[in-house]
């Protein structure tokens, strides 16, 4: 398998991300951008593009607009991680908090 995962748990994320580009004849790369797109509380960089083909994966990610069945089907094998890293803003914490559903610490004791 030319794209197998690191780690083992995150075959399961691998495997349909490569579903989802199959029937639309992209590139898993393509799909993973349009996801996290998608994912208005995502927040990440773009690093190690060493290759003109990385930026061409994700200038072609832009038209991609997954449906809620597919986002549905990546989302299925994800467990989300809740650490927030990077968000030193106490206010955007709050805002990305809200947005998900989760009760800050400071919101709870007012």
């Amino acid at each position: 398998m030319r794209h197998a995962p690191r780690c083992q748990s995150t075959a399961p994320i691998v495997e349909a991300l490569g579903k989802v580009a199959g029937e639309r004849d992209v590139s898993r790369a393509q799909i993973a951008l349009a996801w996290l797109r998608r994912n208005v509380v995502v927040v990440a960089p773009i690093i190690g593009a060493s290759k003109t083909s990385h930026i061409d994966d994700a200038i072609a990610s832009l038209a991609i607009e997954l449906t809620d069945e597919e986002a549905a089907r990546l989302e299925a094998s994800y467990t989300p991680r809740h650490d927030f890293q990077g968000v030193s803003n106490p206010a955007e914490l709050e805002r990305i908090l809200a947005r998900i559903g989760i009760k800050s610490a400071s919101s709870q004791t007012r």
